[in-house]
């Protein structure tokens, strides 16, 4: 042992001799001797210490030349293990490893598995795009148009109902005793509000009500085609959210005028002072809301400074190529796997309808996501573009989601306001527990999916509206997985989230009213002449809408 070290303690030496030469080394050959030159001449100038710190700077330099001269002549000794390191993977490591390289590679995969299935759908059942065998029955496009022009009618009553109710509220306030602004109101002013309320009330109801049952009377009894008539109905239920926004938003604001307590007021929001009760009762400002991107009144909102026309055009250009995509999945793909299970629904077969709902589920998946996109970032913001809407937090980052609770507060911004602004918040202020206030919130909100999914098909099944309000006990078991605050929790809640979305969720549902239409209507495609329904296997048939 002590043999070994004193050999290489030679061996360490004799580079440094062998190159103390051509470094220009001090006699001695040593870096010490070179030392006690430099430092000999830099106590004898008067800027010792600074050629003193750039002497060290050399040395530093020197060394390292010489440990890199060292290496090169000796080859086969480097220290290649010099310090205790766990695995990459290992729990104990202190640097969490990157898996972008595993996106990259699920993406491959998905990729190449979805493009292994377009050839084999190809094969098995031809291209079945046709766009003349959609069933557009003329009657259908004629009353759809006349209903969706016809539904911002009851936004012109709710103006109106409100502009009397203003006039009412200015005659007041100017008749009545000024009190300085420093008292509540009286009993009997309270009283007379509240009876002019009810009676708005009353007005509203009828008014915003009448909208969506006229409209979902005509779309289920006289519209055969189901996606006019879901883009009637969605035009129908927008506008009785938005009447319903704009008749309590102007309540409160109206309140605030007739009885303009000390503080009050000033605790209204700022931006709200740009258009002050009753000024904003003008058919300019409803005109506004009807157009813009929110569901929630307001008297004024952000707005940007100008209209960026280029990018309008590009928001607009995606919500033409991803409608055309959409189309073309539902037509080529999503429409074969919902009529191949058919029979397996009519016999029961479970083991075969799983099999049907996880290849349903990748198809369902990608169109909601094209959907998603196409309404959320495209469509909105090309609206709100246009109308100069300042505020485009349409979405947050749902896909992250820890819980069901997270998911949708996220992912539909404008209607989660709405609920949590309108029916949430106004419940809990009463006294209702959080609970009650959430399972109202989800059963409004359940009839509207229904009324939304089964009008427009003619099924009224209830599977929307289960769907939808059986999300309140998912929702309290993943908030106990999103309080957890760990890694572990976090993404179990996320795992339950995509697992109930993509599979138990959207997939079942759409078979479940696929196959309620199939069994009542036969399909809403005109098939070409000479071929049937069974000819879908050759790829001769026209594909359901």
């Amino acid at each position: 042992m002590t043999a070994c070290k004193v050999e290489v303690k030679s061996m360490a030496m004799a580079p440094a001799e062998a190159t103390s030469s051509d470094h220009g080394l001090p006699p001695g050959g040593s870096i010490k001797a070179r030392k006690g030159h430099d430092t000999k001449h830099s106590n004898g100038t008067p800027n010792g210490a600074a050629v003193s710190s750039d002497q060290g700077t050399a040395d530093a330099d020197k060394i390292a030349e010489l440990k890199k001269t060292f290496r090169n002549k000796y080859r086969h000794i480097q220290a290649v293990h010099s310090q205790s390191k766990p695995s990459c993977l290992s729990h104990d490591t202190t640097e969490s490893p990157s898996f972008i390289g595993f996106r990259n590679l699920m993406v491959i995969v998905l990729v190449a598995a979805n493009l292994r299935l377009v050839i084999e759908n190809i094969q098995k059942y031809g291209v079945l795009i046709c766009i003349r065998c959609h069933d557009f029955r003329r009657n259908d496009v004629r009353l759809g148009l006349l209903l969706y022009l016809m539904i911002p009618c009851h936004l012109l009553v709710a103006y109106i109902i409100e502009l009397i109710a203003s006039i009412n509220a200015v005659s007041a306030r100017a008749a009545r005793t000024k009190r300085g602004g420093s008292a509540s109101p009286t009993a009997e002013e309270n009283r007379r509000f509240q009876l002019t309320w009810y009676v708005l009330r009353i007005l509203h109801l009828i008014n915003f009500t009448s909208a969506l049952v006229t409209t979902s009377w005509m779309v289920y009894w006289h519209i055969h085609h189901p996606l006019i008539g879901t883009i009637v109905e969605i035009h129908a239920i927008i506008v009785w959210l938005k009447a319903a926004s704009y008749a309590l938003t102007n309540r409160d604001l109206r309140h605030a005028y007739l009885h303009p307590v000390k503080g009050e007021l000033d605790a209204l929001p700022d931006i709200y002072r740009e258009c002050p009760y009753p000024q904003n009762v003008t058919l300019g400002n409803l005109v506004y809301f009807w157009w813009a991107p929110t569901l929630v009144y307001q008297p004024a909102y952000p707005r940007t400074e100008r209209i960026r026309w280029g990018f309008v055009a590009k928001r607009v250009g995606e919500v033409v190529c991803l409608s055309a995509f959409i189309w073309f999945l539902s037509a080529q793909y999503a429409t074969p796997v919902l009529r191949n299970s058919l029979d397996k629904i009519a016999t029961l077969d479970f083991l075969a309808m799983a099999e049907r709902l996880l290849k349903l589920s990748t198809i369902s998946l990608i169109i909601w996501l094209a959907g998603f996109f196409a309404l959320f970032q495209s469509f909105l913001n090309a609206l709100a573009e246009v109308t100069r809407f300042g505020d485009r937090q349409f979405y947050e980052a749902w896909w992250n989601s820890e819980s069901l609770g997270v998911y949708w507060r996220t992912w539909n911004k404008p209607v989660y306001q709405f609920f949590r602004r309108h029916v949430y918040t106004p419940m809990r202020s009463r006294g209702w527990s959080h609970m009650a206030a959430s399972t109202v919130v989800f059963f409004v909100s359940a009839v509207l999916h229904e009324v939304l999914v089964g009008v427009p098909t003619h099924n009224i099944i209830g599977v929307a509206f289960l769907g939808m309000f059986l999300q309140l006990p998912l929702i309290m078991i993943t908030s106990r997985l999103e309080r957890m605050r760990s890694a572990n929790g976090r993404l179990l809640g996320n795992t339950i989230f995509w697992v109930s979305f993509t599979i138990f969720g959207q997939p079942f549902a759409a078979l479940m009213y696929f196959y309620a239409w199939q069994a009542k209507y036969g399909s809403v495609s005109r098939t070409m002449a000479g071929s049937g329904a069974s000819a879908l296997g050759s790829g001769t048939a026209c594909p359901a809408a």
